[in-house]
């Protein structure tokens, strides 16, 4: 038997290095870092949320949607449904990418303040993983600046080569972003019109799952405290 103190300052250790999380009622559930591990956790209400939103866009597109979160200065990969096509992002849940050269970290990062991302990134070389280094903090700055004027986070072979990628956040109902609802399509099959149709289709999705998860509590993922 464990005294309910002692339960409570596990649970606020478990709470603040992001093992869980805790809604508006107080009940308690599964946070990103006990995503990592496991392969799927369709307990998870924003995971069970974005099940069907992503088989809307799989019937309507036939392209790999993905469901990312922040943790640390990472983009963590926390849900997949990929497509049918031979050709496809291989990638697996758990996977990540550093947060300011990917589409998904973008919109969670547009979210914060100039002086919360010089905090972050400042005095950093910012080296995209196919080699491409951003021009520090100015340009990194630009960047999040087109994605909050837009919308969404555009991302063209930065992450992976031959690969495209797009991104809309999920928020909720306080306006704090929870997750980021990305497509990845291999470049090819990136045309003009249908890049216009992929992200028109991404926000209405976007919206959908927003509304379906708004009551959800922030995620505490900025990483473990020392």
């Amino acid at each position: 038997m464990i005294a309910k103190s002692t339960l409570h300052r596990i649970c606020g250790v478990l709470l603040d290095r992001g093992w869980i999380i805790r809604d508006g009622a107080g009940a308690y559930e599964l946070g990103i870092r006990a995503l990592g591990m496991a392969a799927r956790s369709p307990e998870l209400p924003i995971v069970t949320a974005f099940r069907g939103v992503a088989a809307w866009l799989l019937t309507r597109h036939d392209e790999t949607v993905c469901l990312a979160v922040l943790d640390g200065d990472s983009s963590v990969f926390v849900a997949k449904e990929d497509s049918s096509q031979p050709v496809r992002l291989v990638t697996s849940i758990g996977s990540r990418t550093p947060a300011f050269a990917s589409a998904s970290g973008r919109v969670h990062l547009a979210k914060r303040t100039t002086d919360e991302v010089a905090a972050e990134f400042g005095g950093r070389p910012l080296v995209t993983p196919v080699g491409r280094r951003l021009n520090g903090l100015a340009e990194l700055s630009e960047i999040l600046a087109a994605v909050r004027d837009h919308g969404y986070a555009e991302n063209d072979e930065e992450t992976a080569a031959g690969l495209w990628a797009a991104s809309v956040p999920i928020v909720n109902r306080a306006g704090v972003v929870l997750a980021a609802l990305t497509f990845c399509v291999p470049m090819g099959r990136v045309t003009a019109e249908r890049r216009e149709r992929l992200l028109r289709d991404l926000q209405i999705g976007g919206d959908r799952l927003s509304a379906d998860v708004d009551w959800l509590p922030a995620w505490n993922a900025r990483g473990p405290k020392p």
